[in-house]
């Protein structure tokens, strides 16, 4: 099956105090504002009009998260096969005026995703002003799915994103789109949520950035700098002001030979005989990283 989608497009989130993380999101991250309507404010990284969507709520949850699809037309396909895979089209136009074409749906389990045509983009217009961090994208996101194998043949089906790695009981799989990079999304075994989502840097030296500029808001990290052995990038996390779990990665592998590429098959699922399978350098999750939950809203009907 052909991708459908190239690369997660945008995260948006229902957020109690959005100036907060709005303040934080520039001042850590490096963000800027690209828009502001009605209580919703759209943050980039780059020259992309939006990649973390914020909107005024009185919960703290995940609004839905969005997926970059390869053409116009690739959204009218993803939208032709979501009844055939046991979900439900809530949506038929894309829910950011920066993208021409696209459609929500909502899994048995309780996820909005949106398939939508690629974001507006300034080519050179990626850098700007900051005090942040400046990371170069939105990169992937780990969603929590009581079904997680459902879930996976879900987004098969409909997106066409194949899978690169999973443990051997479908307690965390990772899958990748048209972009070929190890993955895009995640999907661990949990009430239906978001585990994280993760922003690329460029360089090692940005953890120590990173590292200090938390300390400098009376934060810190949760896990890490380490690297991954799944996908092989580097990492560090920490929680943002609306209690979501933010990931910062860098360096993840690339699938070379896609069409031959077989998804290697975790088997060491306890410790300490998992613990390098997971982290190249050794360090164990901690237990916040591993009982982090963040919500997932109920779905908004158009």
């Amino acid at each position: 099956m052909s991708y459908l989608v190239n690369a997660l497009g945008h995260v948006q989130l229902n957020v109690v105090d959005v100036q907060a993380l709005v303040e934080e999101s520039v001042s850590i991250l490096g963000l800027h504002v690209t828009h502001e309507h009605d209580g919703s404010v759209w943050l980039s990284s780059n020259g992309r009009r939006a990649e973390l969507v914020l909107h005024q709520a009185s919960e703290n949850s995940v609004r839905s998260i969005g997926f970059d699809a390869i053409s116009e037309d690739a959204v009218t396909q993803a939208a032709g096969r979501v009844e055939a895979a046991g979900c439900r089209v809530v949506a038929t136009q894309p829910s950011l005026s920066c993208c021409e074409k696209g459609m929500s749906f909502v899994t048995p389990q309780g996820h909005t995703f949106e398939v939508h045509s690629p974001i507006a983009d300034e080519t050179y217009g990626r850098r700007h002003a900051t005090v942040g961090l400046g990371p170069l994208r939105l990169d992937h996101v780990n969603i929590t799915s009581p079904e997680p194998a459902e879930t996976r043949a879900q987004l098969e089906q409909i997106m066409g994103l194949r899978l690169s790695e999973r443990m051997v009981d479908d307690g965390l799989s990772w899958m990748r789109g048209g972009n070929r990079l190890h993955h895009i999304l995640g999907i661990v075994r949990g009430p239906t949520g978001m585990h994280h989502y993760s922003w690329e840097v460029s360089e090692f030296s940005d953890y120590c950035r990173l590292g200090d500029l938390l300390d400098t808001h009376d934060k810190m990290l949760v896990w890490g700098p380490g690297r991954h052995r799944p996908g092989d990038n580097t990492y560090a996390y920490y929680i943002d002001a609306c209690g979501a779990m933010v990931e910062c990665a860098g360096g993840m592998a690339f699938i070379h030979d896609d069409d031959r590429y077989e998804p290697n098959v975790i088997t060491a699922l306890k410790r300490p005989e998992n613990v390098r399978v997971m982290n190249v350098w050794g360090e164990p999750a901690p237990a916040p990283w591993l009982a982090h939950k963040f919500p997932w809203a109920a779905p908004q009907e158009a």
